[in-house]
């Protein structure tokens, strides 16, 4: 029998499996045997041994496109992610109120997460105001930069608010804020006002307005918001269009159990 102390037989295996599965990214959406075996670190005959397994699971599947031999994400990896997002609590209480904003505003809306230090689009409904490039679900944002990242960052709890601002906080644009006194300062209007804006701290052009989503006990689990071209949402807009999302993120959390 294992000790409590030793890992389960296999343990390495499923771990080095799972590595393999996360360096398939939206910029490394194919890799090669040799590139994988780079990145894990293992010798050529164990990569090659992973990528088979999980080729036959159906997790990968190799590419049609150029380099030939290269791996790609398989069907089964895209049927989990889809049961994954069924069976999520906040994607369910949330798909419909993205879809009336997209639809009443004609901009995108996003419920997004705080995952790893960034914030990470849960689910997206795209309106007909597109700006740039079109991201999609599982898109990771840097939160100091986002009006949703600024929302999760400013009701984390005061000491985990405290560790994550002695971070750097790279300039995308500009406006990006990247001075940790001035980013506590807008933190902290957050939380009086209830909501969150980006006016083209993330990308020139982009205006995005973001508010809280709680749980059951209170806790903020996400940011909803919506985002679009920044001659659109200026001046009077904001407001209106603040409540418009603050409402969104309280009829979202009142089917999670919140109640004030």
């Amino acid at each position: 029998m294992a000790s409590r102390t030793a890992p389960y037989p296999g343990t390495q295996s499923v771990a080095r499996a799972l590595g393999v599965l996360n360096f398939f990214t939206d910029q490394r959406p194919r890799l090669t045997l040799a590139e994988v075996t780079r990145l894990a670190k293992l010798s050529k005959p164990t990569a090659y041994r992973l990528l088979t397994a999980l080729e036959k699971a159906g997790l990968l599947t190799r590419s049609v496109a150029e380099p030939s031999e290269a791996y790609q994400l398989g069907p089964e990896a895209i049927a989990l992610g889809w049961r994954a997002l069924r069976a999520n609590s906040l994607h369910s209480a949330s798909h419909a109120e993205l879809e009336a904003l997209a639809q009443a505003t004609g901009d995108t809306a996003s419920l997004e997460v705080l995952r790893n230090g960034e914030a990470l689009i849960l689910d997206e409904v795209h309106g007909h105001h597109l700006l740039g490039s079109v991201q999609s679900t599982g898109t990771r944002w840097p939160v100091h930069a986002t009006s949703t990242g600024k929302v999760l960052l400013a009701y984390l709890p005061a000491d985990e608010r405290a560790e994550r601002l002695k971070s750097a906080l790279p300039r995308l644009t500009p406006n990006t804020i990247t001075s940790a006194a001035a980013l506590r300062r807008e933190l902290g209007r957050i939380r009086e006002q209830g909501y969150a804006t980006a006016i083209e701290e993330l990308e020139i052009g982009l205006t995005a307005i973001g508010a809280p989503v709680y749980n059951h006990k209170g806790e903020v689990v996400a940011a909803v918001s919506v985002s679009g071209p920044s001659h659109r949402l200026m001046g009077d807009e904001i407001p209106e269009l603040a409540g418009r999302v603050k409402k969104a993120g309280e009829r979202i959390s009142r089917r999670l159990g919140y109640r004030p």
